[in-house]
């Protein structure tokens, strides 16, 4: 891939507003114009073509890495993480798809900036599952929502709420608000008083499952199964792909009113289409997954089924 150190870098020092200023010096690329730079990268790992290509999209990065403001991360540091996805987006991205790199993009950027999240939000794994991870990412949206403000413990009947929007369970909306409303503890802290000595809490862990060889397979996994669904995406043709990418992919959901004004149908026929999507992406992953052997029909299902059709 391309060297990119000198690609311009958010950092606290410089503002983002600087940033901002400096990325909007790149122009964007017409769609010919993408299509024969990325067909340079692909046949001759043309460098030049691929640097291009990032810095194009770099507005695109660090827009949606606005929109996973507070989570109490520098912004910096969550740009430099969408920037992450863009590149890893452009390394694998086929123009012979058919799509625009933008929309093959936006999966691998929101994809970079929620790893991050959920490794640096907190020394204790918040998710495992992936119902878990969407309580996590949508939890204080819909706190908002009904206007569940309070500290500490929600309301039952907030929980209730939230738990039938979201599709989990009261105890685990308990368990996440408790967790994202306290802050974490330093396992360098000592523990007692003064003058009782210089233990600290990080002295009682022991890791009874450390397995470095596991945790490689986990992200060595994930990151096939990403590319499987980059790669399952092209069953979908350009309509299906956007109502698809609209619905279910992208953070901010738009409404099955506004695709039915944007595409001039009603709200039924959005709605069927982006089934219709959605099934034939969870069939193109589950031959994907036999033709590579690489993964059961299972993990596909559960990849595919993270992508839950919104209320």
């Amino acid at each position: 891939m391309a060297n990119y150190a000198n690609l311009p870098a958010p950092t606290p020092e410089g503002g983002l507003n600087r940033y901002m200023q400096e990325i909007r010096k790149f122009p964007l690329l017409e769609p010919e114009e993408e299509y024969m730079l990325a067909k340079r990268w692909v046949e001759e790992q043309d460098t030049e073509a691929a640097h291009r290509m990032v810095t194009s999209h770099l507005r695109l990065a660090a827009k949606i890495a606005m929109g996973y403001r507070g989570y109490g991360l520098p912004q910096a540091e969550v740009i430099s993480e969408a920037n992450v996805g863009l590149m890893q987006a452009v390394k694998r991205f086929d123009p012979e798809k058919g799509f625009r790199l933008a929309t093959y993009a936006m999966w691998w950027i929101r994809a970079s900036i929620q790893e991050y999240i959920l490794r640096s939000w907190s020394l204790v794994k918040l998710g495992t599952t992936s119902g878990q991870k969407k309580l996590f990412f949508n939890l204080r949206k819909a706190k908002n929502r009904i206007g569940a403000l309070e500290e500490g413990d929600l309301h039952p009947d907030n929980v209730k709420r939230i738990a039938t929007d979201l599709g989990v369970t009261e105890t685990e909306v308990i368990s996440m608000n408790r967790r994202m409303s306290g802050g974490d503890a330093s396992l360098n802290a000592t523990v007692g008083s003064e003058g009782e000595g210089t233990m600290q809490w990080q002295d009682w862990l022991e890791d009874e499952d450390a397995d470095q060889a596991t945790d490689y397979e986990e992200r060595d996994e994930l990151e096939t199964r990403r590319e499987m669904l980059a790669e399952a995406l092209d069953v979908l043709n350009d309509r299906e792909k956007d109502i698809l990418t609209q619905r279910r992919l992208s953070d901010q959901t738009v409404t099955l009113e506004d695709l039915s004004s944007q595409y001039d149908v009603s709200r039924e026929r959005i709605r069927q289409i982006e089934v219709r999507a959605f099934e034939k992406l969870q069939k193109r992953m589950r031959d994907l997954a036999r033709e590579k052997g690489l993964m059961g029909t299972a993990r596909s299902e559960e990849h595919t089924s993270e992508l839950q059709s919104p209320t």
